[in-house]
């Protein structure tokens, strides 16, 4: 990883922010290929924000080349940004996501459940988001995927959603999520069950299709739930029913819990 310097026509950047799983992804994805990069932390550096004005852009994980950019939330698109070539995409049936998602849904309800009450608006480490706003963001994932089926498309602020102020109790937050989670079970078995997965997917990071906005809700509400239990972990609370590599195997995930970087 290199150090920040202007602008310049070859230099790759990384704009991301503690806590994004696609931000953590696009960096690891750059490292193991070699690809050195300048680390742009918009949570802790104004200028970086800055930068991306510069392409008319305010989210992340985004990569710039010069004039260039890509969504880091498409690994195909960065890598043609880059230069790394042959790579081999594949995914995981629908099924297989399915039945994935809902293990991990069932995890989440069974952590939140265990956090102290005393915990719960404790907040995550260099990011400005509670173990309870990490709940709420499982489940809004989902929800926002929902959303898309109505007609509603999915935009950058979907996934920047906050329970309201009097709505943040864990009674509240765990009657949103399982509001979502069966709301995800009834459109699986009625519409879900029709829809064309190669179909295009009303989402704001680019050309994706159904099949492929579903495996990107799955591990990024997956990683979320990764997140929960390494909380848990660290609180030296006994986890309920952890979840093991078998349930992460052969999808598109961090390797990394949590963004170690260190932040200037």
């Amino acid at each position: 990883m290199t150090t920040a310097s202007p602008l310049t026509s070859n230099e790759i950047r990384v704009y991301w922010q503690p806590g994004c799983t696609s931000c953590l992804r696009t960096k690891e994805f750059l490292t193991r290929h070699g690809i050195p990069f300048a680390s742009r932390n918009v949570l802790g550096d104004d200028k970086a924000f800055e930068e991306l004005a510069h392409f008319g852009l305010r989210q992340v994980p985004i990569v710039t080349m010069g004039e260039n950019w890509a969504n880091g939330q498409v690994l195909a698109d960065v890598a043609k940004l880059v230069g790394v070539h042959g790579l081999s995409f594949k995914m995981l049936t629908v099924a297989e996501l399915r039945q994935r998602l809902g293990k991990v849904m069932d995890a989440a309800l069974r952590f939140y459940r265990q956090l102290p009450e005393d915990k719960l608006h404790a907040l995550l480490p260099n990011r400005p988001r509670s173990y309870t706003d990490l709940m709420y963001h499982i489940f809004n994932n989902v929800d926002a995927f929902l959303e898309e089926k109505d007609g509603i498309p999915l935009v950058f602020d979907s996934y920047n959603r906050f329970p309201a102020p009097d709505a943040n109790s864990r009674e509240a937050v765990l009657a949103y999520c399982l509001d979502v989670q069966e709301r995800f079970n009834q459109w699986f078995a009625g519409p879900g069950a029709r829809l064309d997965w190669s179909a295009r997917a009303d989402v704001y990071y680019g050309e994706q299709t159904q099949h492929q906005f579903f495996e990107r809700t799955m591990w990024h509400s997956g990683q979320h739930t990764r997140q929960l239990q390494w909380v848990l972990e660290g609180l030296n609370i006994p986890v309920d029913g952890p979840l093991g590599p078998e349930t992460w195997k052969d999808l598109p995930m961090p390797e990394k819990v949590w963004d170690d970087e260190k932040i200037a």
